[in-house]
Formats: C-alpha cells, sequence, structure tokens
C-alpha cells in the first residue's frame, strides 16, 4: 500500500507540475492576444498540445493507482476518488495529510489556470470583435452610397453615387 501511495502523490505532483505549466503559457497567451502575435500564439498552442497529451497519460495512471488501492482497501473501483481515499485513510493521519496537501494543491493551481482561460476568452471575444468591426469598415468604405432614386412603382433603384466624391464645379 505504501508503494501505492507513493506512486500516487508522484503523479498528483506531476499533474499540478503541468498545470502550472499550463498557467505560465495562460500567462503568454494573455500578451501574445493583446499584441495580435499570431505566431507566439501558434507555438502556445503547441505547447498546451503537448501537455494535455502528458496530461491525459498522467490522468489514466492515476485510475490505475486508484483502482490498484481500491482492490487493496476492498472498495469500489469505480467510485473510488482521491478524496474517497482521504476519507479511507483516517488511521493513517501521515499518508491522509500528505494527500489532502498534494489535492489541494492541484485544486489551486486548477482553479488558477480556469481564471487564466475565463480572461483569455474574453481576450479573444474582445479581438474577434475588434476585426469584424475593421472588416465591416473596410467594406462600408469601399461601398459607394446609393442614391434616393425611385422608379415609377416608388421603389429605390438602387443607383449607386460615383466614386469622385464631389459633384462641385471649381
Amino acid at each position: 500500500m505504501a508503494s501505492l501511495m507513493d506512486t500516487l502523490v508522484e503523479v498528483l505532483e506531476e499533474e499540478n507540475n503541468q498545470y502550472e505549466k499550463l498557467v505560465e503559457l495562460s500567462k503568454e497567451k494573455k500578451q501574445a492576444i493583446i499584441k495580435a502575435d499570431i505566431a507566439v500564439l501558434e507555438n502556445i498552442t503547441g505547447q498546451e498540445q503537448d501537455i494535455s497529451s502528458i496530461l491525459r497519460n498522467l490522468d489514466i495512471r492515476r485510475d490505475e493507482v486508484l483502482k490498484d488501492m481500491a482492490d487493496v482497501l476492498g472498495k469500489d473501483a469505480s467510485e473510488m476518488t482521491v478524496t474517497k481515499l482521504i476519507g479511507y485513510l483516517g488511521q493513517q493521519k501521515k499518508e491522509q495529510e500528505r494527500l489532502s496537501r498534494i489535492r489541494a494543491k492541484l485544486l489551486s493551481t486548477g482553479n488558477e489556470m480556469h481564471e487564466w482561460n475565463v480572461r483569455n476568452q474574453a481576450l479573444l471575444k474582445q479581438a474577434l470583435e475588434m476585426v469584424e468591426f475593421d472588416l465591416t469598415l473596410f467594406k462600408s468604405m469601399r461601398q459607394a452610397p446609393e442614391t434616393a432614386n425611385y422608379d415609377k412603382n416608388a421603389y429605390n433603384t438602387g443607383d449607386l453615387l460615383g466614386n469622385s466624391g464631389f459633384d462641385a464645379k471649381q
């Protein structure tokens, strides 16, 4: 059981380290979004995908260790979580404290990452709105205004003014 506990703690600590890397990348991403630096954003996205792959593998390892611990404790493996395991370790205060500490640290890092994701999402939304505004402005600059000419049925003919701007004589 002790080796399983050590393995679980190692996996949780490594997960926390990877999430901390994601937090740092989120901070870099904020600056890249503000500067509209697409090359940096692409680089950050690649690094995030690599970390996500590592986290997926760690998640699988954590589930396997929890399953093994459930078997040792005689509990249902499908319902075993780190929180429940902490509760089952009532007699082993040292191990319980160790797991509680890493769990709290992991939750804190996850919450920080979530906050950065929300901030960056808002920045990206604003950046997209600005791009949409710019595109609309450019379209309107290239389009000539319509005249107020009507046909015999009182429908607008849709005639466009020329690009000369003013028709005033010098």
